[in-house]
């Protein structure tokens, strides 16, 4: 049984997901940073930072379409009418927390606050791309889905072809991941020889799984088989990858010792 794809697409339902997704992702960073105790002015400082940069990041890096297609290109048009990213947005945002951590001297890491609250954030924007983007490549799996000629003409350049064919719902798949990634994260937080990396776990996480599904996303094959993403997503696996194995050769922090049991006698 082929199940049609969402059939309603009103005009802004993509900004309002991601609108929900970044609210839910503060508040989760908020009540994470509250859970640990490390909640002050500082991490507002750094949250900011990095919502202002990987906004800005998300939307420069699809900005060569927008150059490409108009005659007269801004920097406000490619802020306004330049497309998002999510890769560029996290990639932005990692700067970004960066950047206002060095600018206030802020020493102690932040990933652990970070992961599950972009993991969620992001799992809750991808509901817009679903419902508004081209599912996915076609498919012959029983769960693909079908596109009508009154859906497709709503959606950005989607391929004639693929009316009415089953396709894959790729954006169901990732948000499927983000929600599990969540489940993970929160189980991992308790892992004394993980703290401080959890965004990197999930960052590196994600790098594979994202790779994996440009395949089946219908994104535009540049190189070798492989979309822009794919080409960015490579160096980026490769360092966190390389990251993760430099750390396994660390010998872990020794616990604090047992408080002496012996009483001293006067």
């Amino acid at each position: 049984m082929r199940l049609p794809a969402p059939a309603f697409a009103p005009f802004g339902v993509h900004g309002v997901f991601v609108a929900l997704g970044v609210a839910a992702a503060v508040l989760t960073f908020l009540l994470e940073a509250r859970r640990r105790r490390t909640l002050d002015d500082r991490l507002a400082v750094i949250l900011t930072g990095s919502l202002f940069c990987g906004a800005l990041a998300a939307k420069l890096s699809t900005s060569w379409r927008y150059l490409a297609a108009a005659p007269d290109p801004t920097l406000l048009g490619a802020l306004v009418y330049g497309g998002k990213s999510v890769l560029g947005g996290l990639a932005g945002a990692y700067l970004g927390a960066h950047l206002a951590k060095r600018l206030i001297g802020y020493r102690a890491p932040t990933g652990d606050v970070f992961a599950p609250a972009v993991a969620l954030g992001i799992g809750l924007g991808r509901f817009g791309c679903l419902l508004t983007e081209t599912p996915g490549t076609p498919t012959g799996v029983p769960w693909g889905v079908t596109v009508g000629a009154a859906r497709a003409a709503q959606i950005p350049g989607f391929p004639p072809a693929w009316t009415g064919v089953p396709l894959h719902p790729s954006f169901a798949y990732e948000i499927a991941f983000h929600f599990a990634m969540l489940a993970v994260l929160l189980r991992l937080r308790r892992r004394p020889e993980l703290e401080g990396e959890l965004f990197k776990v999930y960052l590196l996480a994600y790098a594979v799984f994202r790779f994996l599904i440009e395949f089946v996303r219908g994104n535009e094959v540049v190189w070798a088989g492989l979309t822009r993403s794919q080409l960015f997503l490579i160096p980026s696996t490769l360092l966190l990858a390389g990251y993760f194995l430099r750390r396994s050769g660390r010998p872990l922090p020794e616990p604090p010792p047992p408080p002496s049991l012996v009483v001293e006698t006067p």
